[in-house]
């Protein structure tokens, strides 16, 4: 494999933006790719979405280097820094048939994470070589991509509800996006839970006074709010799910666009 296409999920909390990325890790996966994926929202649930239980995320791994790193507990003997980050890491990748999920998760401590946030970095590099996709559900203020934990953005996709406001917040992360001058390849906004799959005419002048892409609109759905609220992987939703198939058709043509 060579250099993996990274795809960027962006967009604040309650959107369905984590179900959007989980559906996504699915489409890619049935098509016989081999992806990463990695969830680098403190707020979102990927591992819920796709049905998979994580035992360990990078936050743990990063408090128990920051630890080591002033000295208050030390590295076992005969082990490098590096060694004992890649054992650690070792343990926080989740691994399925044909996808693995890495979980970001919180930092609780203080101080300088500089040197802990360099071995991530390269951990991270040496996995993705791996994979033909790296799938990131991202918060919208993509603190992971702009420390430059994460990869950089071949395509960030943005998701936003299907509300003026919505689309106003979907603007300041093109903003942001902008500012710390990420480039991707292509980017734009998927509108979802839009009231049978119609985008109002006050939300399409918002996504053209933000300046926006519109990549699609995906319809409001019974079936995945049912499999939420009863605790089921939203992405595991019927192939024929309305949402599924709208999804499929934004990504196939963001993809072929590449």
């Amino acid at each position: 494999m060579g250099t993996p296409v990274v795809i960027a999920v962006a967009g604040k909390g309650g959107t369905g933006k984590t179900t959007i990325c989980g559906m996504l890790v699915r489409y890619l996966t049935e098509r016989g790719n081999r992806v990463l994926a990695v969830d680098a929202d403190p707020n979102s649930n990927l591992n819920e979405v796709l049905g998979v239980d994580v035992e360990t995320t990078l936050g743990d791994i990063r408090e128990t280097l920051a630890m080591k790193e002033l000295n208050a507990d030390p590295i076992p003997g005969g082990m490098t820094k590096g060694e004992y980050a890649e054992f650690m890491m070792s343990g926080a990748l989740t691994e399925q048939d044909d996808y693995d999920l890495l979980v970001m998760g919180r930092t609780q401590g203080a101080g300088c994470y500089c040197y802990v946030n360099g071995l991530l970095t390269t951990q991270i590099g040496r996995y993705s070589a791996n994979y033909d996709y790296i799938v990131v559900d991202n918060e919208a203020g993509l603190e992971h991509i702009s420390r430059g934990v994460l990869p950089h953005i071949d395509i960030l996709l943005m998701v936003s509800d299907a509300s003026r406001r919505g689309i106003q917040a979907v603007g300041r992360v093109q903003s942001m996006v902008e500012e710390l001058k990420l480039n991707p390849k292509l980017q734009g906004v998927i509108v979802n839970r839009a009231p049978n799959g119609v985008l109002a005419d006050g939300v399409a002048e918002e996504i053209k006074l933000q300046g926006l892409t519109l990549l699609g609109v995906l319809p409001q759905d019974d079936t995945v709010y049912e499999y939420d609220a009863a605790g089921k992987a939203t992405a595991d939703v019927d192939e024929g799910n309305a949402v599924k198939r709208k999804l499929a058709e934004i990504v196939d043509k963001v993809l072929r666009s590449l």
